[in-house]
């Protein structure tokens, strides 16, 4: 039975509402947070209509798996997932179960920290242009979607508005320090690799990921999201090939649909017609299964 989609959790949870991102919605415990994940999708820095069925469930659950699966690699905020816990702060818990992360409180640190594996999307743009990517140079001769000799680190400042910046890693450790900067490119690094190897068991590639941390009682934790399709590319090795745009397992088809749709962009969008919906449904769910030996619906 296919679940109720969630667009905003405001009238559900019993806890004042600290943050409403794109996607997640982040309300104060007191000594905790609870993150809610709600099946609303953007594209193009546009939140779209309808929210799409299970595609928040997906993200939280499989959050929670990688939380789980990278603990001993990487301490993270993750306390529990458990609805029942939350008392009377859940005034429906039926409709929040699957979908909230009770978490520690940690300072996020305002960096994006982004691993690529292979050479596409904005890393192919620049690569293009330069030869590198946010100034580490590349081999020449390098084709789009190639993997390149070893993942590179490439960070990206975070904007509350607009896109994230990319900035070089001197740049980088000039505005959080050296050390820590240090610090952050070796746990992502590590945490890619860790990752990459587990998908490749699974007839697939972790092509990039991005990873935020924050700091809670002066240690580094991983918090936000962790290889999901929101936060990672991930591609069906059948599926690869050089010099193409490869159609990757997430919202692909909401943003195919825009690009040949006419929209300008300026302006809030129409409604997704139901086909792209329930593609886009599908492909979260199979990413699910693939990862996790699991099923949702």
């Amino acid at each position: 039975m296919t679940r109720q989609t969630l667009a905003t959790a405001v009238d559900l949870v019993d806890a004042p509402l600290v943050h409403k991102g794109k996607v997640r919605e982040l309300y104060d415990l007191g000594e905790h947070y609870l993150i809610v994940v709600t099946d609303r999708i953007s594209a193009f820095d546009w939140v779209l209509e309808p929210p799409v069925p299970y595609k928040g469930i997906v993200l939280n659950k499989l959050s929670a798996f990688w939380f789980g699966q990278t603990s001993a690699i990487q301490p993270n905020h993750l306390i529990h997932t458990d609805v029942s816990r939350l008392g009377g702060v859940a005034k429906d818990p039926e409709r929040l179960k699957d979908r909230i992360m009770v978490v520690r409180k940690a300072r996020r640190i305002d960096i994006e920290c982004v691993v690529r594996g292979h050479i596409t999307g904005g890393g192919w743009r620049q690569y293009e242009k330069t030869q590198a990517v946010n100034g580490i140079p590349l081999p020449p001769g390098l084709r789009k979607n190639a993997k390149l000799p070893e993942p590179i680190f490439t960070p990206a400042a975070k904007n509350d508005t607009g896109h994230d910046e990319d900035i070089p890693f001197d740049e980088m450790a000039r505005r959080i320090g050296a050390e820590l900067a240090e610090e952050l490119r070796e746990r992502s690094l590590r945490l890619f690799d860790w990752a990459a190897r587990y998908c490749e068991e699974r007839g697939l590639i972790l092509a990039d990921s991005k990873f935020e941390f924050g700091l809670a009682d002066g240690a580094i934790v991983l918090i936000d999201e962790i290889f999901t399709p929101d936060s990672s590319r991930f591609w069906a090795k059948d599926k690869w090939a050089p010099d193409i745009e490869i159609d990757s397992m997430d919202k692909e088809p909401v943003r195919t649909y825009l690009a040949g749709s006419g929209w300008d962009k300026n302006s809030k969008p129409d409604p997704l017609p139901v086909h792209v919906v329930e593609e886009t449904t599908r492909r979260y769910l199979d990413l699910y299964e693939r990862l996790t030996g699991g099923k949702l619906a």
